[in-house]
């Protein structure tokens, strides 16, 4: 008899105790990598503003310039420039590091591939910081679409009600976006200047990063009647389907 089982209870890919817990040290490794990058982003751009020699306001200065101001000036201030460069690679490799397990676990690209690009683009920000023109720009776009993308898609493997929690941040994060494009100087968020708008695109993605990845860590936990009380043989027929689909049968972490 075939069995499903919902990523919600057990891994749906195991067929047997070693296999689900090797399930269970992919969501841990996830969980950890993706919400230690959003601590790191956080604790970088607290720092990196505390640091910063002259006069720096939510409001009036965008995030980038911690890591040096756009051209024509493209002025460099450390030790804030180097913080936040730093923070930004490093962070960006536990979220690389963190979408590459979670593909492993979760066996869907649409999950997995927003978060990848994610990690790719914050690596690129702390490459080419701000003095460098287009290169930063365009990998900060990158990130902000790719960081929205990557709340939406992953709120589809976690249960309710966190779901639209995750959700939301990645609506809030895409909208913000769109609306600096459409409406363009008649933006409202521009009440809040250039530097408070930013952050109302970038701080959706940091509180996911740490949301999601916590909410995965804590799920590999063992529970009292979920996974631990798997059969530790499924059918073959069950087995076949899911190496011949890449995906998992059940739908949520």
């Amino acid at each position: 008899m075939a069995t499903t089982i919902s990523l919600k209870a057990a891994p749906s890919r195991s067929i047997g105790r070693s296999q689900a817990h090797a399930w269970t040290a992919d969501l841990r490794i996830a969980g950890l990598a993706l919400f230690s990058a959003g601590a790191i982003l956080f604790m970088t751009i607290i720092t990196a503003e505390a640091l910063y020699p002259i006069a720096y306001t939510t409001g009036g200065n965008e995030i980038s310039d911690l890591g040096g101001t756009r051209p024509l000036m493209g002025l460099v201030f450390q030790p804030s420039a180097t913080i936040f460069n730093a923070g930004m690679v490093v962070s960006g490799l536990c979220v690389v590091l963190g979408a590459i397990v979670l593909q492993r676990a979760v066996r869907r690209w649409s999950v997995s591939l927003p978060v990848a690009v994610l990690g790719t683009a914050a690596v690129t920000v702390g490459i080419f910081p701000g003095n460098t023109g287009n290169p930063h720009a365009i990998a900060a776009m990158v990130a902000f679409i790719s960081g929205g993308l990557a709340a939406v898609s992953t709120s589809r493997v976690v249960a309710a009600p966190f779901r639209y929690v995750l959700m939301l941040l990645g609506v809030v994060n895409l909208v913000m976006l769109a609306s600096y494009f459409t409406l363009g100087d008649a933006n409202p968020m521009w009440a809040l200047g250039v530097g408070g708008a930013e952050r109302w695109v970038a701080y959706p993605v940091i509180l996911w990063l740490m949301g999601f990845g916590g909410y995965v860590a804590g799920r590999a936990e063992p529970q009292p009647g979920t996974w631990t009380s798997v059969p530790t043989v499924v059918s073959a027929s069950s087995i076949a389907g899911v190496r011949a689909s890449g995906e998992l049968p059940g739908d949520q972490l």
